[in-house]
Protein backbone atom coordinates (compact mmCIF):
# COMPACT_ATOMS: atom_id res chain seq x y z
CA UNK A 1 0.00 0.00 0.00
CA UNK A 2 1.36 3.77 -0.83
CA UNK A 3 1.99 5.82 2.07
CA UNK A 4 0.75 9.48 1.98
CA UNK A 5 4.39 10.53 1.47
CA UNK A 6 5.26 8.06 -1.33
CA UNK A 7 2.02 8.73 -3.04
CA UNK A 8 3.01 12.58 -2.89
CA UNK A 9 6.46 11.80 -4.63
CA UNK A 10 4.59 9.71 -7.56
CA UNK A 11 2.52 13.18 -7.87
CA UNK A 12 5.51 15.38 -8.09
CA UNK A 13 6.85 12.91 -10.42
CA UNK A 14 4.01 12.32 -12.69
CA UNK A 15 3.95 16.35 -12.67
CA UNK A 16 7.49 17.19 -13.70
CA UNK A 17 6.82 14.81 -16.58
CA UNK A 18 4.07 16.73 -17.94
CA UNK A 19 5.85 19.99 -17.38
CA UNK A 20 8.74 18.31 -19.33
CA UNK A 21 6.60 17.10 -21.97
CA UNK A 22 5.53 20.73 -22.61
CA UNK A 23 8.85 21.96 -22.50
CA UNK A 24 9.98 19.44 -25.19
CA UNK A 25 7.25 19.61 -27.66
CA UNK A 26 5.24 23.19 -27.00
CA UNK A 27 1.65 23.45 -26.10
CA UNK A 28 0.13 19.76 -26.28
CA UNK A 29 -3.83 18.74 -26.18
CA UNK A 30 -4.95 16.80 -22.98
CA UNK A 31 -4.80 13.38 -25.26
CA UNK A 32 -0.84 14.25 -26.71
CA UNK A 33 0.45 14.65 -23.04
CA UNK A 34 -0.91 11.45 -22.71
CA UNK A 35 0.77 10.17 -25.66
CA UNK A 36 4.08 11.76 -24.83
CA UNK A 37 3.95 10.62 -20.15
CA UNK A 38 2.07 7.37 -20.71
CA UNK A 39 -0.29 8.64 -17.91
CA UNK A 40 -3.76 7.87 -17.63
CA UNK A 41 -6.42 10.24 -18.42
CA UNK A 42 -7.22 10.79 -15.19
CA UNK A 43 -3.93 11.78 -13.71
CA UNK A 44 -3.32 14.50 -16.28
CA UNK A 45 -6.59 15.77 -16.32
CA UNK A 46 -5.58 16.30 -12.11
CA UNK A 47 -2.20 17.30 -12.77
CA UNK A 48 -3.02 19.79 -15.28
CA UNK A 49 -5.74 20.94 -12.99
CA UNK A 50 -3.61 22.17 -10.50
CA UNK A 51 -0.43 23.38 -12.27
CA UNK A 52 -2.88 25.55 -13.69
CA UNK A 53 -4.48 26.72 -10.54
CA UNK A 54 -1.24 27.38 -9.20
CA UNK A 55 -0.63 29.58 -12.38
CA UNK A 56 2.31 27.23 -13.75
CA UNK A 57 0.91 26.55 -16.73
CA UNK A 58 -2.02 28.26 -18.99
CA UNK A 59 -4.43 26.66 -21.25
CA UNK A 60 -6.17 27.83 -24.51
CA UNK A 61 -8.57 26.49 -27.12
CA UNK A 62 -7.45 26.52 -31.00
CA UNK A 63 -10.09 26.62 -33.29
CA UNK A 64 -10.23 23.55 -36.30
CA UNK A 65 -9.04 24.68 -39.62
CA UNK A 66 -12.80 23.87 -40.91
CA UNK A 67 -14.29 26.19 -38.45
CA UNK A 68 -16.12 23.20 -36.97
CA UNK A 69 -16.22 20.91 -33.78
CA UNK A 70 -15.36 22.21 -30.24
CA UNK A 71 -12.21 24.01 -29.84
CA UNK A 72 -8.68 22.19 -29.73
CA UNK A 73 -7.82 22.91 -25.63
CA UNK A 74 -3.91 22.85 -25.12
CA UNK A 75 -1.63 23.64 -22.42
CA UNK A 76 1.63 25.04 -22.18
CA UNK A 77 3.58 26.82 -19.22
CA UNK A 78 2.76 30.34 -18.28
CA UNK A 79 5.29 32.73 -18.92
CA UNK A 80 5.15 34.90 -15.86
CA UNK A 81 5.43 32.17 -13.48
CA UNK A 82 8.90 32.97 -12.76
CA UNK A 83 12.25 34.25 -14.88
CA UNK A 84 15.63 32.71 -15.01
CA UNK A 85 18.92 34.40 -15.61
CA UNK A 86 21.40 32.67 -17.84
CA UNK A 87 25.77 34.03 -17.46
CA UNK A 88 28.14 32.38 -19.92
CA UNK A 89 31.68 33.51 -18.89
CA UNK A 90 33.65 32.88 -22.22
CA UNK A 91 37.23 33.55 -22.62
CA UNK A 92 36.90 37.25 -23.38
CA UNK A 93 33.51 38.13 -22.38
CA UNK A 94 30.50 37.70 -20.00
CA UNK A 95 26.93 37.29 -21.78
CA UNK A 96 23.72 37.78 -19.48
CA UNK A 97 20.41 36.85 -20.70
CA UNK A 98 17.21 36.83 -19.10
CA UNK A 99 14.55 33.99 -19.79
CA UNK A 100 10.98 33.90 -18.93
CA UNK A 101 9.28 30.33 -18.13
CA UNK A 102 8.78 29.66 -21.46
CA UNK A 103 12.08 29.34 -22.81
CA UNK A 104 11.42 32.51 -24.08
CA UNK A 105 14.24 35.20 -24.36
CA UNK A 106 13.58 38.70 -22.98
CA UNK A 107 16.97 40.42 -22.76
CA UNK A 108 20.58 39.82 -23.70
CA UNK A 109 23.82 42.13 -23.62
CA UNK A 110 27.19 41.27 -23.31
CA UNK A 111 30.24 42.63 -21.72
CA UNK A 112 34.20 42.70 -22.32
CA UNK A 113 35.88 40.98 -19.62
CA UNK A 114 39.39 40.74 -21.39
CA UNK A 115 41.09 42.96 -18.36
CA UNK A 116 40.82 41.64 -14.62
CA UNK A 117 43.48 43.68 -12.74
CA UNK A 118 41.93 42.17 -9.77
CA UNK A 119 41.57 38.72 -10.27
CA UNK A 120 38.62 36.64 -9.39
CA UNK A 121 37.47 38.18 -6.49
CA UNK A 122 36.90 41.65 -8.77
CA UNK A 123 35.07 39.47 -11.80
CA UNK A 124 32.80 37.59 -9.09
CA UNK A 125 31.90 41.37 -8.28
CA UNK A 126 31.57 42.45 -12.11
CA UNK A 127 28.76 39.34 -12.44
CA UNK A 128 27.00 40.60 -9.70
CA UNK A 129 26.76 43.89 -10.94
CA UNK A 130 25.78 42.15 -14.60
CA UNK A 131 23.15 40.53 -12.60
CA UNK A 132 22.22 44.05 -11.25
CA UNK A 133 22.16 45.90 -14.78
CA UNK A 134 19.96 42.86 -15.68
CA UNK A 135 17.61 43.50 -13.56
CA UNK A 136 17.42 47.16 -13.77
CA UNK A 137 16.32 46.71 -17.71
CA UNK A 138 13.74 43.95 -17.68
CA UNK A 139 12.31 46.55 -14.49
CA UNK A 140 11.22 42.71 -12.88
CA UNK A 141 11.08 42.74 -9.45
CA UNK A 142 14.22 40.54 -7.65
CA UNK A 143 11.69 38.07 -6.52
CA UNK A 144 10.52 36.75 -9.83
CA UNK A 145 14.10 35.76 -10.98
CA UNK A 146 13.50 31.55 -9.67
CA UNK A 147 17.48 30.61 -10.89
CA UNK A 148 20.65 31.86 -11.81
CA UNK A 149 22.30 29.55 -14.12
CA UNK A 150 26.04 30.55 -14.59
CA UNK A 151 28.21 28.11 -16.79
CA UNK A 152 32.55 28.29 -17.45
CA UNK A 153 34.88 25.89 -19.15
CA UNK A 154 36.92 24.29 -16.95
CA UNK A 155 36.44 22.35 -13.52
CA UNK A 156 33.39 23.48 -11.36
CA UNK A 157 31.74 21.75 -8.37
CA UNK A 158 27.90 21.74 -9.39
CA UNK A 159 26.98 21.17 -5.77
CA UNK A 160 28.07 24.43 -4.08
CA UNK A 161 28.06 26.24 -7.23
CA UNK A 162 32.08 26.91 -7.24
CA UNK A 163 34.82 27.29 -9.70
CA UNK A 164 37.77 25.62 -9.26
CA UNK A 165 39.44 25.96 -11.89
CA UNK A 166 39.36 28.00 -14.77
CA UNK A 167 41.82 28.92 -18.43
CA UNK A 168 41.68 32.26 -17.12
CA UNK A 169 41.79 32.59 -13.44
CA UNK A 170 44.02 29.19 -13.26
CA UNK A 171 43.52 28.22 -9.23
CA UNK A 172 41.80 31.10 -8.00
CA UNK A 173 38.16 29.45 -6.89
CA UNK A 174 35.01 31.77 -7.49
CA UNK A 175 32.46 30.83 -4.82
CA UNK A 176 29.19 31.53 -6.57
CA UNK A 177 26.98 31.38 -4.24
CA UNK A 178 29.09 33.08 -1.95
CA UNK A 179 29.66 36.16 -4.07
CA UNK A 180 26.11 36.70 -4.84
CA UNK A 181 24.31 36.02 -1.28
CA UNK A 182 22.52 37.70 0.29
CA UNK A 183 21.35 40.21 -2.80
CA UNK A 184 20.02 37.20 -4.71
CA UNK A 185 17.76 34.72 -3.09
CA UNK A 186 17.16 33.01 -6.12
CA UNK A 187 18.96 29.46 -6.53
CA UNK A 188 22.35 29.45 -8.67
CA UNK A 189 23.30 26.61 -10.06
CA UNK A 190 27.09 26.19 -12.28
CA UNK A 191 27.75 23.76 -14.62
CA UNK A 192 30.84 23.30 -16.85
CA UNK A 193 29.93 24.76 -20.35
CA UNK A 194 30.83 21.80 -22.55
CA UNK A 195 28.79 19.51 -20.71
CA UNK A 196 26.02 21.91 -21.18
CA UNK A 197 26.60 21.69 -25.13
CA UNK A 198 26.70 17.87 -24.88
CA UNK A 199 23.36 17.83 -22.89
CA UNK A 200 21.94 19.96 -25.80
CA UNK A 201 23.42 17.79 -28.30
CA UNK A 202 21.49 14.85 -26.47
CA UNK A 203 18.30 16.54 -26.75
CA UNK A 204 18.32 17.29 -30.14
CA UNK A 205 19.50 13.43 -31.08
CA UNK A 206 16.92 12.27 -28.96
CA UNK A 207 14.25 14.07 -30.55
CA UNK A 208 15.33 13.52 -33.89
CA UNK A 209 16.09 10.06 -33.81
CA UNK A 210 13.45 7.08 -33.56
CA UNK A 211 15.46 4.90 -32.06
CA UNK A 212 16.50 8.04 -28.91
CA UNK A 213 19.89 8.39 -27.99
CA UNK A 214 22.50 6.01 -26.77
CA UNK A 215 25.87 7.94 -26.41
CA UNK A 216 27.69 10.80 -27.85
CA UNK A 217 30.46 13.01 -26.55
CA UNK A 218 31.24 16.80 -27.43
CA UNK A 219 34.51 18.26 -28.32
CA UNK A 220 34.71 21.70 -28.28
CA UNK A 221 38.30 23.17 -29.59
CA UNK A 222 39.53 26.77 -28.72
CA UNK A 223 41.08 28.64 -26.32
CA UNK A 224 40.77 25.65 -24.20
CA UNK A 225 39.98 21.86 -24.92
CA UNK A 226 36.70 20.55 -23.74
CA UNK A 227 34.67 17.59 -23.58
CA UNK A 228 31.19 16.27 -22.53
CA UNK A 229 29.81 12.97 -22.71
CA UNK A 230 25.60 12.55 -22.51
CA UNK A 231 24.55 8.57 -22.51
CA UNK A 232 20.73 7.17 -22.48
CA UNK A 233 20.31 6.14 -18.88
CA UNK A 234 16.87 4.78 -19.04
CA UNK A 235 13.37 6.30 -20.03
CA UNK A 236 13.47 10.28 -20.09
CA UNK A 237 16.96 10.08 -18.15
CA UNK A 238 20.54 11.18 -19.28
CA UNK A 239 24.03 10.64 -17.53
CA UNK A 240 25.82 13.89 -18.33
CA UNK A 241 29.61 14.36 -17.66
CA UNK A 242 32.46 16.35 -18.63
CA UNK A 243 35.67 14.70 -17.80
CA UNK A 244 38.83 17.11 -17.83
CA UNK A 245 39.47 16.12 -20.97
CA UNK A 246 41.56 18.65 -21.87
CA UNK A 247 44.41 18.01 -18.86
CA UNK A 248 44.94 14.54 -19.77
CA UNK A 249 48.76 13.28 -20.05
CA UNK A 250 49.65 13.60 -24.05
CA UNK A 251 53.34 13.44 -23.57
CA UNK A 252 55.13 13.16 -20.39
CA UNK A 253 57.26 15.74 -19.84
CA UNK A 254 55.90 17.44 -22.76
CA UNK A 255 54.76 21.19 -23.67
CA UNK A 256 53.95 23.45 -20.84
CA UNK A 257 50.07 23.79 -20.18
CA UNK A 258 48.13 26.76 -18.62
CA UNK A 259 47.10 24.67 -15.53
CA UNK A 260 51.04 24.80 -14.79
CA UNK A 261 51.46 20.66 -15.78
CA UNK A 262 53.67 19.62 -18.91
CA UNK A 263 52.19 17.80 -21.50
CA UNK A 264 48.54 18.15 -21.18
CA UNK A 265 46.57 17.68 -24.45
CA UNK A 266 45.78 20.71 -24.43
CA UNK A 267 49.25 22.40 -24.49
CA UNK A 268 49.16 20.66 -28.01
CA UNK A 269 45.52 21.66 -28.99
CA UNK A 270 44.82 24.78 -27.59
CA UNK A 271 45.17 28.10 -29.53
CA UNK A 272 47.92 29.41 -27.50
CA UNK A 273 49.67 25.55 -28.26
CA UNK A 274 49.30 26.23 -32.24
CA UNK A 275 50.45 29.29 -32.22
CA UNK A 276 53.50 28.47 -30.14
CA UNK A 277 54.25 25.94 -32.70
CA UNK A 278 53.78 27.39 -35.92
CA UNK A 279 56.53 30.02 -34.54
CA UNK A 280 58.54 27.30 -33.65
CA UNK A 281 58.62 29.01 -29.51
CA UNK A 282 60.15 26.58 -27.09
CA UNK A 283 57.22 24.31 -25.54
CA UNK A 284 58.20 25.71 -22.14
CA UNK A 285 57.08 29.29 -22.85
CA UNK A 286 54.58 30.16 -20.77
CA UNK A 287 51.16 30.10 -22.43
CA UNK A 288 48.92 33.44 -23.53
CA UNK A 289 45.89 33.50 -21.89
CA UNK A 290 43.65 34.51 -24.41
CA UNK A 291 44.95 34.58 -28.39
CA UNK A 292 42.94 36.24 -30.64
CA UNK A 293 40.88 33.79 -33.48
CA UNK A 294 42.32 36.52 -35.93
CA UNK A 295 45.92 35.30 -35.26
CA UNK A 296 45.05 31.64 -35.53
CA UNK A 297 42.98 32.28 -39.23
CA UNK A 298 46.47 33.69 -40.19
CA UNK A 299 48.26 30.54 -39.15
CA UNK A 300 45.59 28.46 -41.15
CA UNK A 301 46.07 30.84 -44.44
CA UNK A 302 50.12 30.14 -44.17
CA UNK A 303 49.12 26.34 -43.75
CA UNK A 304 46.84 25.97 -46.56
CA UNK A 305 48.76 27.42 -48.79
CA UNK A 306 51.80 24.75 -47.63
CA UNK A 307 53.79 26.16 -44.56
CA UNK A 308 55.57 23.54 -43.54
CA UNK A 309 55.38 24.50 -39.75
CA UNK A 310 51.64 25.92 -40.03
CA UNK A 311 50.50 22.79 -41.40
CA UNK A 312 52.46 20.86 -38.78
CA UNK A 313 51.10 23.09 -35.52
CA UNK A 314 47.47 22.14 -36.84
CA UNK A 315 48.61 18.46 -37.29
CA UNK A 316 50.07 17.97 -34.28
CA UNK A 317 47.23 19.60 -32.47
CA UNK A 318 44.79 16.76 -33.87
CA UNK A 319 47.09 14.01 -33.29
CA UNK A 320 46.74 14.87 -29.74
CA UNK A 321 42.83 15.21 -29.94
CA UNK A 322 42.39 11.99 -31.56
CA UNK A 323 44.84 10.04 -29.12
CA UNK A 324 42.95 11.65 -26.58
CA UNK A 325 39.41 10.48 -27.86
CA UNK A 326 41.16 6.89 -28.50
CA UNK A 327 41.97 6.70 -24.88
CA UNK A 328 38.25 7.91 -23.89
CA UNK A 329 36.69 5.90 -26.45
CA UNK A 330 38.71 2.50 -25.10
CA UNK A 331 37.70 3.16 -21.61
CA UNK A 332 33.45 3.77 -22.41
CA UNK A 333 32.38 2.85 -25.66
CA UNK A 334 32.41 3.84 -29.39
CA UNK A 335 30.45 6.77 -29.93
CA UNK A 336 30.03 9.74 -32.18
CA UNK A 337 32.24 12.72 -31.77
CA UNK A 338 30.52 16.32 -32.33
CA UNK A 339 33.16 18.86 -32.48
CA UNK A 340 32.15 22.26 -32.04
CA UNK A 341 33.95 25.20 -30.67
CA UNK A 342 35.72 28.29 -32.79
CA UNK A 343 38.32 25.69 -33.61
CA UNK A 344 35.93 24.28 -36.05
CA UNK A 345 36.80 26.71 -38.88
CA UNK A 346 40.18 24.62 -38.99
CA UNK A 347 38.76 21.53 -38.78
CA UNK A 348 40.07 20.67 -42.51
CA UNK A 349 44.03 21.17 -41.03
CA UNK A 350 43.09 18.90 -38.00
CA UNK A 351 41.24 16.22 -39.18
CA UNK A 352 44.46 14.31 -41.04
CA UNK A 353 45.71 14.09 -37.24
CA UNK A 354 42.40 13.07 -35.33
CA UNK A 355 41.98 10.53 -37.34
CA UNK A 356 45.56 9.70 -37.59
CA UNK A 357 45.51 9.50 -33.34
CA UNK A 358 42.69 7.34 -33.38
CA UNK A 359 43.44 4.91 -35.61
CA UNK A 360 46.39 4.25 -33.18
CA UNK A 361 43.74 2.70 -30.91
CA UNK A 362 42.94 -1.45 -30.55
CA UNK A 363 39.43 -0.01 -29.97
CA UNK A 364 39.42 1.56 -33.57
CA UNK A 365 41.43 -1.04 -35.28
CA UNK A 366 38.71 -4.06 -34.08
CA UNK A 367 35.77 -1.69 -34.58
CA UNK A 368 36.19 1.24 -37.06
CA UNK A 369 36.15 4.92 -36.78
CA UNK A 370 34.16 6.94 -35.37
CA UNK A 371 31.66 8.82 -36.57
CA UNK A 372 33.03 12.56 -36.81
CA UNK A 373 31.25 15.79 -37.08
CA UNK A 374 31.21 19.18 -37.13
CA UNK A 375 28.81 21.35 -35.26
CA UNK A 376 29.15 25.24 -35.94
CA UNK A 377 26.45 26.56 -33.80
CA UNK A 378 28.07 26.00 -30.07
CA UNK A 379 27.02 29.65 -28.46
CA UNK A 380 23.08 28.41 -29.28
CA UNK A 381 24.19 24.85 -28.21
CA UNK A 382 25.52 25.98 -24.70
CA UNK A 383 22.26 28.66 -23.94
CA UNK A 384 19.70 25.36 -25.38
CA UNK A 385 21.88 23.21 -22.36
CA UNK A 386 21.20 25.79 -20.09
CA UNK A 387 17.58 26.14 -20.74
CA UNK A 388 17.30 22.37 -20.50
CA UNK A 389 18.58 22.02 -17.16
CA UNK A 390 17.54 25.23 -15.75
CA UNK A 391 13.95 24.72 -16.67
CA UNK A 392 14.06 21.48 -15.51
CA UNK A 393 15.42 22.46 -11.93
CA UNK A 394 12.13 25.62 -11.56
CA UNK A 395 9.86 22.80 -12.60
CA UNK A 396 11.30 20.57 -9.91
CA UNK A 397 11.45 23.51 -7.22
CA UNK A 398 7.91 24.44 -7.99
CA UNK A 399 6.57 20.58 -7.84
CA UNK A 400 8.23 20.22 -4.47
CA UNK A 401 6.85 23.39 -3.48
CA UNK A 402 3.24 22.74 -3.62
CA UNK A 403 1.43 24.09 -6.05
CA UNK A 404 -2.04 24.74 -4.08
Amino acid sequence: MLTRSSTELVRQRNSVLVLAALRRHGALSHTEIADFTGLSSATISAITADLEKGEVIEKSEQQAASGRGRPRVQFRPRRDSGYLIVVIISSDGVQYSLVDYAGTLIDRFGEDRSHDPDGAARFADAVGEGLERLLERSRLSRDKIKLISISSKGLVSSDDAVLLWSPIFGSDRIDFEAALRPAWQAKIILDNETLLVAAALGAREDAGNPDGLRSLAALSLGHSIGLGIVRNAGPAERQISAPNFGHMLHVANGGLCRCGSRGCIEAYAGFYAILRMAFEVPDDTIPAKFVPVGELDKIAARARQGHRMSAFAFRQAGLALGNGLSRLLSLTERMPVAITGPGTRYYDLLRPGIEEGLAQSHMVRMQGMPELRVVFDEPLLVFEGHLNRALSVIDGDIVQGGLG
